[in-house]
């Protein structure tokens, strides 16, 4: 097998998952449970497509390791007139140990982007899987920010709304989106909004 890089992994993994979804893949060993009253509910075929994209899936972050293969991706934030480029792991790809390595040694130069970004908008918490926000002062977000391995920013926007999103994580960042991984991975989610509003996102 040749070497993959990893925007080649990205493109396969999306190709992949639209013929999955096309329907032209389908893990056929998926059946129905057995049990009228979830049955009814269930469509096979749909859980016969998302089985079907996450076998491969699995393959392809087997081939990661195997390979040292990176799941980094270079994002690019612009606030405020202000520009960080930094790393990411895609959303479809693991992290390697290098990239786990560059996440953390990246972390700084995250965090002094967010300071200088959102000085004078409100702070919340994300609590409860984001389900709810508890307002916070910066003296809290720097004790999440001292106990995160690494972290991520992204924004939402819009002619009058300002959210940036920062993403305090420890362990594998696939792991740390949704707590799949807990305790070994996880995140915290700290929400700056401009003062008087409360977080969307």
């Amino acid at each position: 097998m040749s070497d993959y890089t990893t925007q080649e992994l990205i493109q396969i993994l999306a190709n992949e998952r639209r013929a999955c979804l096309q329907g032209q893949r389908l893990n056929l060993a998926v059946k129905a449970s057995g049990n009228f009253v979830i049955d009814k509910y269930l469509k096979i075929e749909g859980l016969q497509k998302f089985t079907a994209y996450q076998d491969f899936k699995a393959a392809v972050h087997r081939y990661q390791r195997e390979n040292n293969v990176s799941g980094i991706v270079w994002r690019q934030l612009t606030v405020k007139g202000k520009t960080l480029s930094y790393p990411e792991v895609d959303a479809q790809l693991i992290a390697v140990q290098s990239d786990i390595e560059l996440l953390k040694n990246f972390k700084a130069h995250i965090i002094a982007f967010w300071d200088e970004i959102t000085v004078g908008m409100d702070i919340y918490l994300s609590l409860n899987h984001g389900k709810d926000y508890r307002q916070i002062i910066p003296v809290d977000v720097k004790r999440i920010i001292y106990r995160a391995e690494w972290a991520s920013l992204w924004k939402s926007e819009n002619s009058n709304f300002l959210e940036i999103i920062l993403q305090l994580g420890w362990g594998q960042p696939q792991e740390a989106a949704y707590r799949r991984g807990w305790p070994d991975s996880g995140s915290e989610y700290i929400h700056a909004v401009n003062p008087g509003n409360r977080p969307i996102c």
